[in-house]
Order: structure tokens, then sequence, then C-alpha cells
């Protein structure tokens, strides 16, 4: 990898850093808009569908869009929505305006989240591409765990100011990547776009084995559970517990110290000590029991311990669950992988509405639905496994 494509992909990496801590920056604010402008929590749960719907829609369209006229521009679009979109939120005050901006969030999600992958690929060695991808998957994760807690020391300022900052941030991200690319990586990085007979052909029929189904149903269910559980939790403790902005910020940034330590220095060991599915396992049952300690509970204290196992167990959860998929269509990463995507989104389109709705008739309601449901993705771990020692016996060792 020579001088040039290394600043390239340094460049991707530090612009999607300063994206997705952007994106996080928002979280905590969501109980203190909603309380502002006298908005329900099915309203707040609309508008987080809203962002996760338009990704889903856009994120095909996007991803051939990029391979006929290039990754660069894409990501210059996306950057730029994404400035607008924080930057419309902020000086909104009625409810469309806060949902249109949420959309155009979904939109920018797509051009960027996607596009950079690609051209990370583009411009990696075969050799080096897993390491580049972990890079970039690496910067996703670090904007969005150190965001939150940032967030919430930002809002003591005012309720908007972290949407201005995110607004910032994404001007800041083009600026970098505008100027910092190598104008002639920029020009060169576009995919092949795939022949039609093989898209018609499909791959479909030949990933979808037993254990694969069974791993596919569990993401579905799973993803309706966590996005449930993460899209009501600021406005849950805030009208349950009295949790303040300030409170809410020591939990995202505690949730932020923690979960970088799990995911960057103990993930491979816990995969080793526990395997894919049984750390998958482990990590449904700590957030079921967690939900359940949170539910019971009556000390605030307790809330945020028990939200600790929670949140660290889902930042576990959702790279040993890829870390599995790894291992089946070594070919047909792709296809898997955007089959993974759809159905997240899936659980994220659908999974805040549901929850929203429901807390507005009693807010205990949505979590102890979602309770069940993590503990029923616990119960077909072991269907995924029985299937995956019938068919791979290799991949339970």
């Amino acid at each position: 990898m020579n001088h040039a494509t290394k600043k390239a992909i340094a460049i991707i990496i530090i612009a999607n850093f300063i994206i997705c801590l952007g994106w996080s920056l928002v979280i905590p604010i969501g109980p203190f808009i909603k309380t502002q402008y006298h908005l329900t929590a099915a309203d707040m749960g609309i508008m987080t569908s809203l962002f996760a719907f338009s990704q889903f829609i856009f994120s095909p369209i996007v991803g051939r869009l990029s391979d006929r006229i290039g990754r660069a521009p894409i990501l210059t679009i996306g950057l730029l929505l994404y400035t607008i979109s924080e930057f419309l939120f902020a000086a909104a005050g009625t409810l469309w305006l806060f949902d249109i901006s949420r959309l155009i969030g979904g939109i920018a999600a797509a051009m960027v989240g996607t596009t950079s992958m690609a051209l990370a690929a583009d411009l990696s060695s075969e050799r080096d591409r897993a390491r580049v991808i972990g890079w970039l998957s690496a910067s996703f994760s670090g904007g969005l765990i150190l965001g939150p807690g940032l967030g919430g020391v930002l809002a003591n300022v005012s309720y908007k100011t972290p949407f201005w900052v995110a607004g910032t941030a994404g001007i800041i991200a083009a600026i970098v990547f505008v100027f910092g690319m190598p104008s002639h990586l920029k020009h060169h990085s576009r995919g092949a776009v795939a022949d039609p007979s093989i898209i018609r052909k499909g791959r479909l029929n030949t990933i979808l084995t037993k254990p694969l189904v069974a791993l596919f149903l569990m993401i579905l269910i799973a993803s309706f559970g966590l996005a449930g559980f993460e899209s009501i939790y600021t406005i849950y403790v805030n009208q349950v517990f009295k949790f303040t902005l300030n409170e809410i910020a020591l939990v995202m940034i505690l949730n932020g110290i923690f979960s970088l330590i799990l995911q960057v220095i103990l993930f491979d060991r816990l995969v080793r000590w526990f395997t894919e599915i049984g750390l998958t396992r482990l990590c449904f049952l700590i957030s079921t029991a967690g939900i359940v300690w949170i539910l019971l509970t009556q000390q605030p204290v307790s809330v945020i311990v028990a939200t600790l196992f929670i949140f660290c167990a889902f930042d576990i959860l959702r790279p040993a669950i890829t870390t599995l998929l790894t291992r089946f269509g070594q070919n047909q990463q792709g296809l898997i992988n955007g089959i993974n995507v759809s159905l997240t989104s899936i659980g994220n389109i659908i999974g805040p509405i549901f929850a929203g709705s429901l807390m507005d008739i009693n807010p205990h309601i949505p979590y102890t639905i979602v309770a069940i449901i993590l503990f029923i993705s616990a119960l077909m771990t072991w269907l995924v496994q029985h299937e995956l020692s019938i068919h791979a016996p290799r991949q339970t060792q």
C-alpha cells in the first residue's frame, strides 16, 4: 500500500469518525426535545424510524449509483446532506421539520456509510482489505460510542447545541475529504457494474442453508428488540427515574469507555473463550437480565449499572453476529452482509414506532416485551448452534 493510498484511507476513516460522532451527539437529547415541543413517545419513535427507513430505501440505490459515477461525488454529496440535516434540525421548531431532517439524515447515512465502505475496498489490496475494513468499522464504532457522552455535555449549553456542532462536524468532514483526498484516487475509485445476468441468476438459493436461515431469523427478531430498547431509553429513564441531562450524559460516557475496552481489547479473547454463537447467546442473556433489572428496581444507581451491562452487551453482540456471518459463503459476503443490513434496517424501522406507541400507554410495556424478545433470541442461538453442528461442525468448535 503506497503513501497516497494510505493517506486516502486515513482521510476516509477520519471523515467517518467525525460523521458518526456527529450522529451520536444527539442521542441524549431526545427526552428534552420531546418535552420542549410537547411531542409524544410515538412521535419520537416515528422520527427515529424515518431515518432508518430512508437509509434502507436509498442504500441499494446509492450503491448502484456509486458504481456508475464514482464513489467520491456520492460521498461528498452525502457529507453535505448530513450537514443540512443537522442544521435543519437545530433550526426547526415543528414536528414536520424534525421529520424532514431525519429523512435527509437517513439519505446522508446511506450515501456516506455505503460509499465509504466501497471506496475503502476499492483503494485497498485484497491482502489489506480486511484490515482496512476493520479500521473503518472501528471509526464507526468509536464515533457512535463517544458521541452520546459529548452530546450530553454540549446540551447543557442548549438542547440544540449538539445539532449545531454536529452540522459543523459535517462541514469539517467534507473539507477534509474534498481537499485532503488525492485527486487521482478520487477519480480512480469507481466500482465495476455487475453483469445483469449474474444478478438475475443470483446466489440467494445457494447461501440460504438451514443454519444461515436460522441466523437471519434470529437477527431479524433481535434487531427489533434492540431498536425497541435503544430508541426510547433516554425518554424512559427521564420519564420514569427523572434522570437529568447530566445523568444521561454520565451513563453514555461510562458506556463509551467500557464498550471501547470490550471492543478494542477484549473482543478477540471473548470470541476465543465462548465462540461467536456462545458469545451471542451470552450477550442476549445479559441484556435480558439487565432490562428485567431496570423494570424491577427503584434505585437510579441500579438503573445506571444495569444500563451499562445492557449497552456493553449490545456493543459486543453486533460484532459477534457479524463475525459469525463471515464464516458463511466466503465468495458471497456482499450478498450475506446486504441481507444482514436489510434485516437490521427492518428492525430499526419498526422497533422505535412499536416502542414509542406502547410507551404512550404505559412506559413499562415496551421493555417488558423487549426483554421477552431478547430472551427468545437467546433461545434461538441453540437452534442456530444445532444447525451449525449438523451442517458445519467446525464452526462451533
